[in-house]
């Protein structure tokens, strides 16, 4: 991408006024609420956020993730208690889903569902 492009359009957009009376104007910016994740994630987390994905809910994701790398590893007694946890927070996070409005019973969802046990070989 040539840059001189960009810059050449900001500086006419500069020239016509279009930066002028932006709302918040002369003010400090609001706190960053990401603030406390280190720098290289906060603009992870912000996409996240603006595409409907919440703290919360991607802390229980990254839960269920940690949950199937251990059932990989685990031995078949181990496995049933974490079968069980991943369960949990599976139900957890489509209570959230549900929520938000956002359907969880779809065909999608239950093909990724059977899609997921098929993979971690569950019985």
């Amino acid at each position: 991408m040539n840059w001189h492009i960009v810059e050449d359009l900001i500086k006419k957009a500069q020239r016509d006024g279009q930066f002028d009376n932006l709302p918040g104007a002369g003010k400090p910016l609001p706190p960053d609420e990401f603030d406390h994740y280190p720098e290289d994630i906060r603009m992870v987390m912000r996409i996240l956020k603006n595409s409907g994905h919440d703290e919360e809910a991607q802390f229980v994701k990254e839960e269920m993730s940690d949950l199937e790398h251990q059932m990989k590893k685990a031995t078949q007694r181990e496995k049933t208690e974490l079968e069980q946890q991943y369960n949990q927070r599976l139900t957890q996070l489509n209570r959230m889903l549900s929520q938000k409005g956002i359907k969880t019973n779809s065909n999608v969802f239950k093909q990724y569902q059977s899609q997921l046990d098929n993979r971690l070989n569950w019985d």
